[in-house]
């Protein structure tokens, strides 16, 4: 047995000795040990590059990482993300330029934790009940999109590492790949970074871009014509935050008559005998400054920019057709409502403030397309965004060379050949436009006397007494008569007090009357 008395000296030593090494580990804390970090937003950030904005953002130049400053808990904006630079491939259809999806968000809190939130604005109920609301939007799912961790916070305001939301594919490249039959690819976060030359803040949006890299194998054909080493592959996907629209636009019921593009949601609150499904135009926003004169300047003008890149001469053919819609605003009631311009110096093209026309390169030829960004609540247009191939021109000189050149060494190029492609390019930026100001394409305009530019013309060749073709009006030039009644329906402002219903259903009544009328894609 051990003596009580060596026990308790025992014990003794040993607490000693602890707080001997307490004592030293403290010593060496004060004097070579990192401080915790701060809490405060300010003492974090402090060594970092600041742009501030709509979501204030934050770069720590030496991590490599993005920072998002989030005050509005519960806001709802409007979240879109893009392709600025594409794989130029029009069977693989990854185009510069392309919009991807358009969602309304917000951010929520949890915790240590920032949830990003989709509501689901298919199903609603329009109503004063706040319960009635509630029960839709618990019956139906909404989407959590990301989840941050909170790294800091001060004064209501929350810092959380955005990083891993900008780096990600929100394009959903290896999907469209292996749907098209081009290899299968995965996200490469050792090859992939932010873009920080078209990283920018504005008060009401934030833009974000990234470079991110694709490793695949067994790549395809498509792939191998058109990327250096087929096994990688590189683009840019840009994210925006935009502030949504005030409650001042008024949206205007869809009526398949009128030749527009519409967007749908469910009303639970609509009253038993009127339809579930509600529809509204999709439209840009216009109203005149005085709704009661016949003409009147806007409110503000719809202002479209061409692709600085474009080159001549048919940067002048986009620009003449693209402007063809002011006529049609002319014709109803409103007076420099439509204007385009090339892009001004240092703008983004994906900067949502920007309606845009760009001249996209492809190693194959393909069409073109105009697509919006759109307010789901209403149907606004927020952005209108054009892609123009380049090939298309190309085309239509070779048809213009089959019927009308000569071949022989001697002969000088007939120049009709460059002025019917031209004539065609200005038809198709009048075309894609029109998509973009929420129009859809009438082919039945082609038998009304080329009444509108959202058909597909074929080219009109004429022959000429002595034999020779005339391709002098191949395409039409300036804005069809369908194409103004259409305007009318979808962007005239009537003043205050009008039945807005009877005055829409007489444009559409007096064009019926004129022999102009519309049928849709699928008639």
């Amino acid at each position: 047995m051990i003596p009580t008395a060596s026990l308790s000296a025992g014990v003794r030593y040993i607490h000693q000795m602890y707080r001997a090494c307490l004592l030293l580990c403290l010593a060496l804390t004060a004097t070579g040990a990192e401080p915790s970090p701060p809490t405060g937003i300010a003492a974090r950030t402090a060594q970092w590059r600041a742009l501030p904005g709509y979501f204030p953002l934050y770069y720590d130049d030496k991590a490599g990482k993005l920072f998002l400053e989030v005050s509005r808990l519960g806001t709802e904006f409007l979240y879109v993300n893009s392709l600025p630079a594409g794989i130029g491939s029009n069977d693989i259809g990854l185009d510069r330029g392309q919009v991807g999806g358009s969602r309304i968000v917000r951010f929520e809190r949890s915790g240590p934790k920032l949830l990003l939130v989709q509501p689901n604005y298919r199903f609603r109920a329009i109503t004063n009940s706040a319960e009635e609301r509630a029960s839709v939007e618990q019956s139906f799912a909404q989407s959590v999109l990301w989840g941050f961790t909170i790294e800091a916070e001060e004064a209501g305001r929350l810092l959380v590492d955005a990083t891993g939301f900008f780096l990600r594919d929100a394009h959903h490249i290896p999907e469209t790949l292996q749907r098209v039959h081009q290899g299968t690819y995965r996200l490469d976060p050792m090859r992939s970074a932010l873009f920080l030359e078209r990283t920018r803040n504005f008060p009401k949006n934030t833009e974000v871009e990234a470079t991110l890299t694709f490793g695949g194998d067994q790549p395809g054909n498509w792939v191998r014509d058109v990327v250096p080493s087929p096994e990688s592959i590189t683009v840019r996907e840009h994210h925006s935050f935009i502030g949504l629209p005030d409650s001042d636009y008024r949206p205007r019921a869809f009526d398949p008559r009128a030749g527009y593009n519409g967007m749908a949601y469910a009303d639970y609150a609509a009253p038993l005998g009127e339809p579930l499904e509600k529809r509204w135009l999709e439209r840009h926003r216009l109203r005149k400054k005085d709704p009661a004169a016949a003409v009147s300047d806007p409110v503000a003008p719809i202002t479209y920019y061409l692709d600085p890149g474009t080159p001549e001469p048919i940067r002048s053919a986009l620009l003449d057709g693209a402007r063809w819609w002011d006529q049609a605003f002319e014709a109803a009631g409103y007076r420099h409502a439509f204007h385009v311009e090339l892009l001004p110096p240092g703008a983004d093209p994906m900067d949502v403030r920007y309606n845009l026309i760009q001249w996209v390169h492809r190693a194959t030829r393909g069409w073109s397309y105009g697509e919006s960004v759109i307010d789901p609540r209403t149907g606004e247009i927020i952005k209108g965004q054009d892609t123009l191939g380049s090939l298309r021109g190309r085309q239509d000189y070779l048809i213009a060379e089959g019927l009308i050149a000569h071949y022989q060494e001697s002969q000088p190029r007939d120049p009709r050949m460059e002025q019917m492609v031209l004539a065609r390019l200005r038809q198709l930026a009048a075309h894609e436009v029109g998509h973009t100001l929420g129009l859809a394409h009438n082919y039945v305009a082609s038998t009304q006397q080329r009444s509108s530019v959202m058909d597909y013309p074929p080219p009109v060749v004429a022959l000429e007494a002595i034999g020779g073709i005339d391709l002098s009006h191949a395409y039409a030039s300036g804005i069809g008569e369908w194409d103004k009644v259409a305007i009318a329906y979808g962007y005239q402002d009537y003043p205050a007090g009008s039945d807005e219903s009877s005055r829409l259903e007489k444009v559409l009544r007096d064009a019926d009357a004129r022999g102009l009328y519309f049928i849709t894609d699928a008639d």
